[in-house]
């Protein structure tokens, strides 16, 4: 263990001197005086979500589900994707002509890099913090396909976008409940800023975030 992580450790250790060995987190009380709902209507609460994606430089479409298909064949033939990553279980329908899919699963991290993108499903959408949620459910892969490839074409339904963050949790509960199960946060594509505040993008995700909104609006 390095010499800089024991004295934070020993900090915790001390400050939980004095807690019961029999206490569980159950039994401490913890204020919920917070917001739950999300008093927005759902036309709003899409537009806000739409909204805060793009701040965060992912390009966004809305496109309906007739269309769906189409879309994502253009997004790929738009950026010359000729391999694409996508999970096992891609829904029918999905899969773009003249593109080679690289499907899970059994992909080696050096398969993912040679890849020109990705593409997966979501679980939530959170119009508050503009970021989409993954938890390894239909259609969306295991966690490491989404964060290697360099370009991420992202699939979510306008039913699924949720206006604050605790109706996200709420929604995860069941997959947060199950072992082995992973959640990922994507709040727009992968940046990073060094101490002088130099922006670098794609160190720990994918440069390229697109996002196929659908719905029948």
């Amino acid at each position: 263990m390095s010499d800089s992580r024991m004295p934070m450790l020993e900090r915790i250790r001390a400050a939980l001197k004095d807690v019961p060995s029999s206490e569980t987190p159950e039994d401490v009380p913890i204020d919920r005086d917070y917001r739950t709902s999300d008093d927005l209507s759902a036309a709003d609460r899409l537009e806000l979500f739409i909204e805060r994606v793009r701040d965060y430089k992912a390009v966004v479409h809305r496109v309906k589900s007739a269309d769906l298909p189409a879309a994502i064949a253009g997004a790929c033939s738009a950026r010359g994707i000729r391999r694409l990553v996508v999970p096992a279980d891609l829904p029918d329908g999905w899969a773009p002509p003249g593109v080679t899919l690289v499907r899970e699963p059994g992909l080696t991290n050096d398969d993912l890099e040679q890849s020109d993108g990705v593409l997966t499903a979501s679980a939530v959408g959170i119009a508050q913090t503009g970021t989409i949620v993954l938890d390894s459910g239909p259609g969306e892969g295991r966690r490491a396909i989404s964060l290697i490839p360099d370009y991420h074409l992202c699939v979510i339904r306008e039913d699924q976008v949720v206006g604050l963050v605790p109706e996200a949790i709420a929604r995860l509960h069941e997959s947060a409940s199950r072992p082995g199960r992973p959640i990922t946060f994507i709040s727009g594509p992968s940046a990073t800023s060094d101490i002088e505040l130099h922006r670098v993008e794609g160190v720990h995700g994918p440069r390229t975030l697109e996002v196929l909104v659908v719905g029948e609006g």
